[in-house]
């Protein structure tokens, strides 16, 4: 009599509550640090303050998001998820609230620089993208990257107009209190967010290295090194459209209202190439993708400064450069994933954004300097362009696949 087959074992259910909380929290986190562009000019008439100064206080807001996301995501990964996300909704609250009442300069770049940046980095993409890495196959995982990136594009689309509509009905102080409130919800979303690195539903052979070990290992590795370089640019571009285009719409003599109409579409369709990019990428090549995303938005922005600059050019520009927004996240975490495998994903993957971040502060502090001193955006639009082609060159040669670690092949 033939003995029966051993039964496999069931394979885990797909976690929707995990992935659900996880956007909500994306979307939360991203929603009002998206929308400081549209506080910068009713804040700069009632204070008496220049553009460099908010420019400041935004690019600090960038960079300790950058600094601060390795930082949390190594502790995510060692402590778990659901503390760093609690401190992320507590943190940016208080610095929503100071920024809403800051008398001075300093207070402003406290709150809404260095202690927003700091809430955000605490409960970033990074962070909650691990956390979804540790509980979904690997065949899912560049799909379900997108949908938590296209939650974080749903917070920016929801946020531009309502932002827009409560500096106009309450005032730009108290618009920025209630989304201070509103942060407190996080860490009561954050709560089927439990576990670390070695606590995740999906199990996969892991490579035992400390903290130390798996750093120098990523900054060793080549293709890491090229992913990290071209993340810069990433950064630098979005953080100068987020922080300056609501101005830059009023420079050139087109109505305000363009510039809630123009980050809501960026927002929307972020929501869609966003989607799409976690669909691409689960199927293509990843790094020749995210080239061909920088040149589109070098493309984008070539167009938009040499045709004449109207209402409609102004919402074309926003529906083409929202599919190429944050279309580049879920491929790029993915790649980090393929290389090094998630058991210090939320580590490196913050390396990763700390570069970001980095672009990020000298596009925001840049914009508002040289706008300062030469009456124009236009030198930073056109260092955005060509850092778009030099990522592009950067991003082609990066390999997908697995580091080679032969200790480990050796044991197997």
């Amino acid at each position: 009599m033939a003995e029966a087959a051993p039964a496999r074992p069931a394979a885990p259910s797909f976690p929707w509550l995990i992935v659900i909380c996880g956007c909500l929290i994306a979307a939360l986190t991203f929603g009002p640090r998206s929308a400081m562009g549209f506080f910068q000019l009713p804040m700069l008439e009632e204070k008496g303050w220049d553009r460099t100064t908010f420019g400041l206080a935004m690019a600090l807001q960038n960079l300790l998001w950058g600094i601060g996301q390795p930082v949390f995501g190594a502790i995510a990964d060692r402590f778990g998820t659901w503390r760093v996300l609690a401190l992320s909704g507590l943190i940016y609250a208080l610095g929503l609230f100071l920024m809403a009442t800051a008398e001075s300069e300093a207070m402003l770049h406290i709150g809404g620089g260095v202690l927003v940046g700091l809430g955000v980095a605490a409960g970033s993409f990074s962070i909650v993208l691990a956390a979804f890495a540790r509980n979904v196959p690997a065949e899912s995982r560049s799909l379900v990257f997108g949908i938590g990136t296209a939650a974080g594009s749903a917070g920016m689309f929801l946020f531009a107009p309502i932002s827009q509509g409560m500096i106009d009905a309450y005032g730009w102080s108290d618009t920025l209190v209630y989304m201070s409130i509103a942060m407190l919800v996080i860490p009561v979303l954050a709560i089927p967010l439990t576990g670390n690195s070695k606590s995740g539903r999906v199990q996969q052979v892991e490579f035992e290295q400390t903290f130390r070990a798996a750093l120098r290992e990523a900054c060793a590795h080549r293709s890491y090194v090229l992913l990290v370089s071209g993340f810069f640019v990433c950064g630098f571009q979005v953080a100068f459209i987020t922080a300056h285009f609501p101005a830059y719409i009023g420079d050139i003599g087109i109505d305000a209202r363009y510039a809630v109409i123009a980050l809501a579409l960026i927002g929307f369709f972020n929501i869609i190439g966003s989607l799409a990019s976690g669909f691409i990428g689960q199927r293509y090549p990843k790094p020749a993708f995210l080239a061909l995303i920088y040149i589109g938005r070098s493309i984008a922005v070539t167009a938009f400064l040499l045709l004449p600059q109207t209402p409609t050019t102004v919402i074309v520009f926003a529906i083409v450069m929202g599919l190429l927004w944050l279309s580049t996240v879920p491929p790029t975490n993915a790649l980090v994933a393929v290389m090094f495998g998630t058991r210090y994903l939320g580590m490196l993957g913050g390396l990763v954004f700390l570069s970001h971040q980095v672009g990020s502060f000298l596009g925001v502090w840049l914009g508002g300097y040289l706008y300062d001193r030469l009456g124009s955006y236009d030198a930073v639009w056109w260092l955005g362009v060509a850092l778009g082609i030099f990522a592009a060159v950067v991003h082609w040669p990066i390999q997908e696949k697995p580091v080679d670690r032969p200790a480990m092949a050796a044991a197997e």
